[in-house]
């Protein structure tokens, strides 16, 4: 048998082998997300939520390619469980609905609407990343329901910077990579350092990872699998009108952190942000890209539980404390 029949053969071989590998994991993350949530009905569609936790309520908003299962994934590494946090996947995401010309201010309302549902009347609410436009405009238009607001990585107005210009570049590859399972899945799993590098961490904040933020960043990106059910999701973050200086509206406290070197959500959003929303306190990092919640996670995590509990004054605690796969909306 000639050379190039081997090397055929192992190709063969290698593709069939990866082709189960595939099966294998995406059946696992398609598994992992049904049953783990719940949806509520609601005037802008299904919404669905996660909740979990007791203690002040916080609304835990969900970046470009996540879902409940992000915003889980950020309650845990942010908030532990000292607080009633509710995860809802927005607009497009996995079991969520898609309204036909859908917002960042619809979503900001359906926020205020799946909160009336289980009968919350005020929160404090984080974002990252993609989560952060419908988080302030749920600021600025239900001012009264948010009791402080802290921003992670977000992003908040545009921008015609060449900066800018590869940064959505960046977004709209990522967009296309997450239209379907396979390729995110290829991605993520044979070229797993560009794709990091893609979503706004540089190869040094990449190398630096320690094996404690190596595990978060994992489980970051390996809860975006399956992508499919997220595609439309991510195509509204994409074509969505930013909130922009409609911000200086805002009159809820406000922390924003980011990272001096996220190439994905540029610090400009940052600074944007603080110098329109009145009082806002912008605490930089030099480094972390857009893998901040990772490489500050310690650091981050003392810094947001005592600022939501320092504004949690009337903040409603949980009253049943059941596991959030068994806790039932309340009727309209």
């Amino acid at each position: 048998m000639n050379a190039a029949r081997w090397i055929g053969l192992a190709l063969l071989a290698g593709g069939a082998l990866a082709a189960i590998a595939y099966r294998i994991d995406i059946g696992r993350a398609y598994a992992r997300i049904s049953g783990a949530s719940e949806v509520a009905a609601s005037r802008y569609g299904d919404i669905e939520f996660r909740r979990g936790g007791s203690g002040p309520a916080v609304l835990v908003v969900h970046g470009s390619g996540g879902g409940f299962d992000q915003g889980e994934l950020i309650a845990r590494a942010l908030l532990g469980d000292g607080f009633d946090w509710i995860a809802p996947s927005r607009f497009g995401y996995l079991r969520s609905s898609l309204p036909a010309g859908a917002t960042f201010d619809d979503q900001a309302h359906a926020y205020a609407a799946l909160l009336d549902r289980l009968g919350v009347e005020r929160v404090a609410v984080v974002a990252l990343s993609h989560g952060g436009p419908s988080a302030l405009l749920f600021a600025l238009l239900h001012p009264g329901r948010v009791s402080s607001l802290t921003l992670v990585s977000c992003g908040v107005a545009s921008s015609s910077d060449a900066d800018q210009g590869q940064a959505n570049r960046r977004g709209d590859a990522l967009a296309t990579i997450f239209r379907y399972d396979a390729l995110y899945w290829l991605a993520s799993t044979v070229l797993r350092r560009p794709l990091m590098s893609l979503m706004g961490a540089g190869p040094d904040v990449v190398a630096g990872l320690s094996a404690q933020q190596r595990v978060v960043v994992d489980e970051v990106i390996d809860f975006m699998n399956p992508v499919a059910p997220r595609a439309a999701g991510v195509a509204l973050d994409n074509r969505a009108r930013l909130p922009g200086e409609r911000i200086a509206g805002i009159r809820a406290p406000t922390l924003i952190v980011h990272a001096d070197d996220d190439t994905l959500q540029l610090p400009r959003n940052a600074r944007f942000a603080a110098q329109h929303i009145p009082g806002a306190r912008l605490v930089r990092f030099e480094r972390g890209g857009h893998l901040l919640v990772a490489v500050e996670q310690d650091r981050l995590r003392t810094m947001v539980q005592a600022f939501v509990r320092e504004h949690a004054g009337g903040l409603q605690p949980t009253r049943d404390s059941s596991p959030p796969h068994r806790r039932a909306p309340k009727a309209p």
